[in-house]
């Protein structure tokens, strides 16, 4: 079994952390309210976990290399759903409403890391096939339709497991999204906002090291 890098330690810590707060909020309120969230990060941890598979195939194997991308695709909205589960933040007796609000935080900047990073070994391992400007393209299409899935969930309560256990009903509604834009506008408007948050949260995360670097260069 090869050793954790850095980053997976550190993601495997704050996993387990979070985890814990899932624990501790279940026994000290009776009640299961937030049990969710661990099936809905390890949902996250899928894609992320598949893109770390795709340095491992020769170019020779893009057989493997498509179905684990084609895999990775499927999962990766998972990780970019659990933002929206900040829509469940209650002001309830049971618990104090600041723990609720930093478990929810947690997982959510858990699961954005999850799929940035993820997606950032994808956007790798396409530049080894395509230039940098396409590269830069499919980017943003993989962001869009991640954010059209997140959709999907969070307001039509579909989920991955449903192109295989209840594939026509969801094809009907992609396609019927798809040919009717205007009866579907607040389909394809939110999914614009989604996927312009994504892309600029995903962006800013990219250059955080140059900017650390430029502030270690100033002398600060």
């Amino acid at each position: 079994m090869k050793s954790l890098t850095p980053f997976g330690k550190l993601l495997t810590a704050f996993l387990l952390f979070i985890f814990s707060l899932i624990i501790f909020r279940v026994a000290y309120s009776g009640t299961g309210m937030y049990i969710f969230l661990g099936w809905n990060i390890f949902l996250a941890w899928l894609p992320y976990v598949l893109s770390l598979q795709l340095k491992f195939y020769r170019a020779k194997e893009k057989w493997k290399q498509l179905f684990i991308l084609g895999s990775w695709l499927l999962f990766f909205p998972n990780a970019l759903y659990i933002v929206t589960d900040l829509v469940h933040l209650r002001d309830e007796s049971s618990m104090p409403w600041w723990f609720d609000a930093m478990l929810l935080f947690a997982a959510a900047f858990a699961g954005l890391l999850m799929a940035f990073v993820s997606l950032r070994n994808t956007e790798r391992y396409l530049g080894s096939v395509f230039n940098i400007k396409t590269v830069q393209a499919i980017t943003f299409c993989l962001l869009f339709l991640g954010s059209f899935g997140v959709y999907l969930g969070r307001f039509e309560r579909f989920n991955s497991w449903n192109i295989v256990n209840n594939p026509l009903e969801l094809g009907f509604n992609i396609i019927a999204s798809i040919v009717n834009p205007i009866d579907n506008v607040k389909v394809w408007a939110i999914t614009v906002l989604f996927t312009a948050v994504y892309s600029l949260l995903y962006y800013c995360i990219k250059i955080l090291p140059r900017a650390f670097s430029e502030n270690n260069n100033t002398g600060h």
